[in-house]
């Protein structure tokens, strides 16, 4: 299935620094696992429901200016980058 290497390689690629990467092994071996379960699940048979709409009741697209320059309206943009949050 999925080795030690791949997941340093794939790591890698991603930027991501991985110390154990045993313990990624097991993660994915457990992900795929789940998606064979999902797999043999035999939902292709089931019919999907869709209520039709005619286009008449979707909103018209209206194109709205900005007269302002955006990047002054960020609250955290700082000299010639906007700071996004933090993931974790």
């Amino acid at each position: 299935m999925v080795t030690e290497e791949e997941i340093e390689r794939v790591a890698k690629l991603m930027k991501i620094d991985v110390h154990d990467h045993k313990e990624y092994v097991e993660k994915v071996h457990e992900m795929i696992d789940y998606f064979d379960i999902l797999d043999s699940a035999g939902v292709s048979d089931e019919e999907i429901k869709m209520k039709s709409l005619p286009l008449s009741s979707f909103r018209e697209d209206k194109h709205i200016p900005f007269e302002e320059k955006l990047i002054d309206n960020l609250k955290n943009y700082k000299g010639t980058y906007v700071r996004a949050p933090k993931m974790v």
